[in-house]
């Protein structure tokens, strides 16, 4: 293992365009339930009653949503980064990252000290609101405030339009900027680093063979094995925060 993180790191260092991109298993570590595994958000609510499509025509689907969302921000608005979000921010101050694609809607890099525009939010963020109609961006603690008051299904104070979490639901189009941009930086990386993601979820996990196809180096850091491991330059089966952990000392000692 020790020889694994070793090799990570000197690629770090010798490397010129670096994405990393992150999924759920980042997240757990900072205490955020993954809602597919069992005992999550998915035992207790059907995934097909929150298609974005519901939503859209149904007063009763927008409530439902509105209260599993509220369940799902609980555990995420006091969670914390953990070693591997901030070994990621280390890396941005030391010049050694192009950009991080996340699949999580959690915020934790913004909170760990990446600058914005090194952050490409896949799935879109937990921690703002929009309307459907106008596009009005709140704060999403300020419409928690509404629902804990007694509100079920919040609206837009400028044109009475649906609000809705800034995240992409079932059914829903991925954003064509960030998804576009995520495409570009991942065909023009030369080491491509997968943290805490099963690589399952499409469009997004073709994203690592989009930067092998181009000729970045390709490493997997997950806890269980994905469907790309054997296309992987190096995989690391551990937790992210230790590894990640790991390598950033060594990155650091070289370029002391």
């Amino acid at each position: 293992m020790e020889e694994k993180i070793r090799q990570v790191a000197q690629w770090i260092l010798h490397s010129r365009r670096i994405v990393i991109f992150c999924g759920a298993g980042l997240s757990t570590e900072s205490g955020i339930p993954d809602f597919r595994s069992p005992g999550g958000v998915w035992d207790r609510y059907n995934p097909e009653d929150f298609y974005f499509q519901n939503f859209i025509s149904s007063e009763a689907s927008r409530e439902k949503y509105w209260q599993m969302a509220t369940e799902m921000y609980e555990s995420i608005k006091g969670a914390k980064p953990n070693q591997a979000h901030l070994a990621i921010a280390e890396l941005e101050r030391l010049g050694k990252l192009d950009c991080v694609i996340t699949q999580n809607i959690d915020g934790l890099h913004h909170k760990a000290g990446n600058s914005p525009e090194k952050i490409i939010e896949l799935h879109g963020t937990a921690l703002f609101v929009t309307c459907l109609n106008c596009h009005k961006r709140y704060d999403r603690d300020e419409i928690q405030e509404r629902i804990q008051k007694g509100i079920k299904v919040p609206y837009c104070d400028d044109c009475g339009g649906p609000l809705k979490p800034a995240t992409i639901s079932f059914g829903q189009s991925m954003p064509e900027k960030e998804t576009q941009e995520a495409y570009q930086r991942s065909s023009s990386s030369d080491l491509f680093i997968v943290i805490g993601s099963s690589l399952v979820v499409q469009p997004a996990a073709s994203m690592p063979l989009v930067a092998k196809r181009n000729g970045a180096k390709l490493v997997i850091i997950n806890r269980d094995p994905t469907p790309y491991d054997h296309l992987a330059d190096l995989v690391i089966n551990d937790l992210a925060g230790k590894t990640m952990a790991g390598i950033l000392e060594i990155v650091r000692s070289e370029l002391a």
